[in-house]
């Protein structure tokens, strides 16, 4: 029984990525009023379910307004939780939650423990809506009265961006998306801030929202996402700038400011956003290696972000320290680390690794691509990140299925796998002696 609830969110993700492609595949959804091939379909409604942001058509050209806005309601679902959703629908139906209702909203929300569901799902919503709007209002003004937009377009525009970076899907209403406001702060700015809240995971946001000025009432996990946020954007943004300083097909050929903020835009999309202000495909390689190991990171937990997350990548770099030092116990922050953690932990990350091992081999055999052009492409697919060098369009059929496997895997998979390790405790009645193997 405690496996149901990761299968039902499981099974409502596809139903949302099926219902979502019959509606993209339709001539309504297409500008030129043509069936759009459904493997097409099927990878954009994966893409935008699991907010990753990968194409494989050009979404302000191919797409109608109705095929814009089916893409921005399946965002929105993907990022919110469907599970979530549904919870609070069935608040305002039966004016409260069954048991199984809160199980299951628990399971999507798996780092939200001793909450109230019901009033938990409401400040999500709200505060989801108050920072979509925030920046959408931002973005509104910019295109209105720098770009010289339409009202109804500018709004249009600055509501689909804000949905689309709050959600950390990275679908972008431009050709190139975003790459003609490289140098526009007021439109990198407001985007990068949205995806970082985004990034932090719900549980982190309530936290700080009602303890804000007290740190001594936040938990290890806000500690520990707040702590490797910050030190990997930093990181993130040293890394990429440094690196493309001088290459003239990206930072090179930007004032020295302006290479600064295209540096941060680009560290804060390997967080899963996906948007890109520079051509990824003209970045070195590596400069790819190196988002590589940021986008399978990640961001916070039960956020709108995908990867490992921070969280884990934190309790495996604890885990080595306190080994090298020859300690005992994992202490983080003055606090012992349970044992059970130290298994979630390696166990969701080595289960990454093999995803995206497996998909990079498929990519390098159903393709003529190279290694790091292939990697990247698994990484971010299964990071739900969206960035891309460039081969996304014209992979075959079986690379299409590929990336939408390691999407579904990374946005679902990942989920419900550790949401059934948190929610599964069994206790054997005998232990098996103690042997040891020699390691390293």
């Amino acid at each position: 029984m405690l496996a149901q609830p990761a299968q039902i969110i499981a099974s409502s993700f596809l139903l949302a990525i099926l219902t979502g492609a019959l509606l993209l595949a339709s001539p309504w959804a297409s500008a030129s009023k043509s069936w759009t091939p459904f493997i097409d379909a099927v990878f954009t409604a994966t893409s935008a379910v699991c907010v990753t942001g990968l194409t494989v058509v050009d979404t302000a050209e191919h797409y109608s307004l109705f095929g814009q806005v089916v893409i921005l309601v399946l965002i929105q679902l993907g990022g919110l939780g469907i599970m979530l959703v549904a919870s609070l629908i069935s608040l305002s139906i039966l004016g409260k939650l069954s048991f199984k209702s809160r199980v299951i909203a628990q399971t999507e929300a798996r780092a939200i423990q001793g909450f109230d569901v019901a009033r938990t799902a409401r400040s999500i919503v709200k505060t989801t809506l108050i920072i979509e709007a925030t920046v959408g209002v931002l973005l509104f003004l910019r295109f209105l009265v720098g770009y010289g937009y339409e009202p109804y377009r500018a709004l249009g525009h600055g509501i689909f961006h804000a949905v689309s970076a709050f959600n950390n899907a990275g679908f972008a209403l431009y050709s190139t998306n975003l790459m003609d406001f490289v140098s526009d702060p007021w439109i990198c700015l407001p985007i990068s801030a949205a995806i970082i809240l985004g990034g932090l995971g719900f549980p982190v946001m309530l936290q700080l929202k009602r303890h804000l000025k007290n740190s001594l009432k936040w938990s290890m996990n806000t500690k520990l996402v707040l702590a490797a946020t910050v030190v990997l954007l930093l990181g993130g943004t040293l890394y990429i700038t440094v690196l493309e300083w001088n290459n003239p097909h990206t930072l090179g050929s930007l004032p020295p400011a302006d290479r600064i903020l295209a540096g941060f835009f680009q560290s804060v999309q390997t967080r899963t956003a996906g948007f890109n202000s520079i051509d990824i495909g003209q970045m070195h390689s590596a400069s790819w290696l190196g988002m590589d190991v940021l986008m399978f990171i990640g961001a916070g937990p039960a956020g709108t972000a995908g990867g490992i997350k921070v969280t884990t990548f934190a309790v495996l770099l604890f885990i080595v320290l306190t080994e090298l030092r020859g300690e005992s116990a994992v202490n983080i922050f003055g606090k012992r680390l349970s044992r059970s953690i130290h298994r979630q932990a390696i166990t969701v990350a080595l289960l990454g690794v093999a995803a995206v091992f497996i998909g990079t081999i498929i990519l390098l055999l159903a393709t003529e691509y190279s290694l790091d052009r292939c990697l990247f492409e698994a990484v971010s697919a299964f990071g739900t990140v969206g960035l891309s060098t460039g081969i996304t369009a014209d992979l075959p059929g079986i690379g299409k299925v590929v990336l939408i496997a390691l999407m579904y895997l990374g946005r679902v998979g990942v989920l419900s796998l550790g949401s059934a390790l948190a929610l599964k405790d069994r206790k054997a009645l005998y232990e098996l002696p103690k042997e040891r193997p020699a390691i390293g």
